[in-house]
């Protein structure tokens, strides 16, 4: 397989993480979640929560304070936050940089918009087979559940759209979005692994 880097946006509770570990096990490349947090941690010197609460708090647009700032925000200090987003996308970029890998979430998609091995998916499902899900795996009450991915949707979406200045889960971000409920975990890993070596496959042969 040629040099693939897959990112993997998901709505809380449709087993998007699982799916990622699966596939990268599948093709046989690094898979990179918390793990991100932990290089980026080691390499800036801030804690590993400070990464873990990043998309707690974004109000603004970072796009638009660079763009007062040059760019790279050079003698403006940015918010603690906006710091640890472009650490972490560095960290991203680093890891896309040493080969195939499948990373979840931290608006990977978006940093890595120009990089010609990215395959960007999305993974939703509908909100029962969510709930249950969060139910099963969190074991949380139904209202408890539901209040859960409700708030953590919403979080992922308000650091999407913070960060990226698009909105999360729109079809014209992702190049193949998949509904988990329909398919199953296993299922849907199996869509993406074929997915992925058909697009390998057609690049090759545009070579």
């Amino acid at each position: 397989m040629k040099k693939t880097i897959i990112t993997i946006s998901r709505e809380y509770g449709s087993g998007g993480r699982e799916i990622g570990r699966k596939l990268a096990s599948k093709l046989g490349i690094p898979f990179y979640d918390n793990e991100l947090i932990t290089i980026a941690a080691k390499k800036s010197g801030f804690a590993e929560e400070m990464f873990q609460q990043a998309d707690l708090k974004p109000t603004g647009s970072l796009l638009y304070t660079l763009s007062l700032f040059g760019g790279g925000g050079a003698g403006f200090d940015l918010p603690l936050s906006d710091k640890i987003y472009l650490i972490q996308s560095d960290i991203i970029k680093e890891v896309a940089a040493q080969g195939s890998c499948v990373i979840v979430g931290r608006c990977a998609d978006y940093v890595l918009r120009e990089n010609p091995s990215l395959i960007r998916i999305f993974v939703h499902a509908d909100l029962q087979s969510r709930i249950e899900r969060s139910i099963r795996v969190n074991e949380l009450n139904e209202d408890k559940a539901k209040e859960k991915l409700l708030r953590i949707d919403k979080r992922r979406s308000s650091y999407y759209n913070y960060y990226t200045n698009q909105r999360w889960g729109r079809a014209e971000h992702f190049d193949l979005s998949i509904n988990s409920a329909k398919l199953g975990v296993d299922g849907a890993v199996e869509v993406l692994e074929t997915y992925t070596r058909a697009t390998n496959r057609k690049s090759a042969e545009t070579l």
